[in-house]
């Protein structure tokens, strides 16, 4: 009786593991082919940049927008890592 429990209880945790990972691809694969691309630039750095002639400038201000913006998803990113790090080392 118990094999049986057991062995239904994998069943259902292998569906959802392969839904999970099935879920991850899609997402995955649909935000490589169907990205957006925008400006990074505040309504300040847009009117001291304004013009034709700052192209280079503004370039360069962007690249530093993204590069500043990066950093807290970064954070957070190692951040996630080492909680679950620390919860997957509780459960063993």
């Amino acid at each position: 009786m118990f094999t049986k429990v057991r062995s239904q209880k994998l069943e259902v945790r292998s569906e959802n593991g392969k839904v999970k990972i099935l879920f991850s691809i899609f997402c995955f694969l649909f935000s490589m082919f169907f990205s957006l691309t925008t400006n990074a630039q505040c309504a300040m750095c847009r009117a001291a940049l304004g013009g034709d002639a700052n192209v280079e400038k503004a370039k360069a201000v962007n690249d530093g927008i993204v590069y500043l913006m990066v950093i807290p998803y970064l954070l957070v990113a190692v951040i996630g890592y080492f909680v679950y790090r620390m919860k997957k080392n509780k459960t063993k």
